[in-house]
């Protein structure tokens, strides 16, 4: 039997905390909202260290390829959820589909290059990672700022996710420019 690599590891991992995310989430009382977004916080760490890792170590692989990106699609998905669960506002809302949107918007781009006669690749950029640590920084912020409100967490975190919608935007425009070439021969 064949170990798995340690990128991998921690790959399956992030995707193992999202169901204790969640229920440490709705667990009771005020310092659960803590333990929740510290649980985001270890998960959004194995998303760069895992990248660093298989880079690093060498240790890439068709398993972190797929895997990854949707381990990171998933966690920021569950913590938008819980968030507008728990804040069912406009200026919530609206960033979130966003993102959401885009995140969909450009796994579908992946698929469809991925199986139809191309053989491009819409590869991880700059912006896209800048996206990432943005959201991933924002959503904590939002995370552990639920309890009570009067922190500085949540406008900062509130900007940052505006800020991350905004980079969601522009990295999502810059896939789809990417790709463009491959959607114009399929019409």
């Amino acid at each position: 039997m064949k170990t798995m690599k340690l990128p991998n590891c921690l790959t399956a991992l992030r995707i193992g905390l999202i169901p204790a995310f969640v229920l440490v989430f709705w667990m009771p009382g005020i310092s659960a909202h803590v333990w929740a977004a510290l649980i985001f916080a270890v998960a959004a760490l194995t998303d760069w260290l895992d990248g660093y890792l298989a880079r690093r170590l060498k240790q890439g692989s068709r398993f972190g390829v797929l895997f990854d990106p949707i381990a990171d699609k998933m966690m920021v998905s569950t913590a938008l959820l819980l968030l507008i669960q728990e804040l069912p506002y406009w200026w919530l809302v609206l960033p979130a589909l966003i993102i959401i949107g885009r995140e969909i918007t450009v796994s579908g781009l992946r698929e469809w290059l991925a199986g139809g006669e191309s053989q491009d690749k819409l590869p991880v950029k700059w912006l896209g990672k800048l996206k990432t640590g943005v959201q991933m920084i924002a959503l904590f912020c939002l995370l552990i700022s639920i309890p009570g409100w009067t922190s500085i967490g949540l406008p900062f975190g509130l900007f940052l996710l505006y800020m991350a919608a905004l980079l969601t935007i522009l990295s999502g425009l810059d896939y789809l420019w990417q790709a463009w070439p491959s959607i114009r021969q399929g019409l």
